[in-house]
């Protein structure tokens, strides 16, 4: 079991950041103790790890409450979800391409640049 603290630590976020995730119902079933505090479990830490690796890979917010409000009815869900990361999967090499372009790019202005530079450094 884990505190919020220790959820911090571990995902390197903020509480509000958790607290917002457990109000907005992407990260379900949260328990608390006797004293009223949060108490999280091992799968809450693998959850949350892979909501935000979705958050950081550009899913929206909105996505990731469809993505958990499918449920746990295995019928629909597993193929619901899978066609969620699917699109998503899509959309992420998507982005990766483009910034692999945008690389080739800078990588060749930085050639240009190193051209002019040894240009204007050799003795004439």
């Amino acid at each position: 079991m884990y505190t919020i603290s220790e959820m911090q630590s571990i995902l390197n976020i903020n509480a509000s950041t958790l607290r917002y995730y457990e109000k907005e119902g992407i990260l379900p079933e949260i328990e608390r103790n006797d004293g009223g505090r949060r108490v999280y479990r091992e799968e809450h830490v693998l959850l949350m790890k892979f909501l935000l690796c979705l958050k950081e890979t550009g899913m929206s917010i909105e996505d990731l409450k469809a993505y958990m409000n499918l449920g746990y009815h295995v019928e629909t869900m597993l193929e619901d979800r899978r066609d969620i990361l699917i699109k998503h999967k899509k959309s992420v090499e998507h982005q990766i391409a483009q910034i692999q372009s945008n690389l080739e790019r800078i990588n060749q202005k930085i050639g240009y640049y190193d051209v002019l530079i040894s240009k204007k450094n050799l003795p004439e």
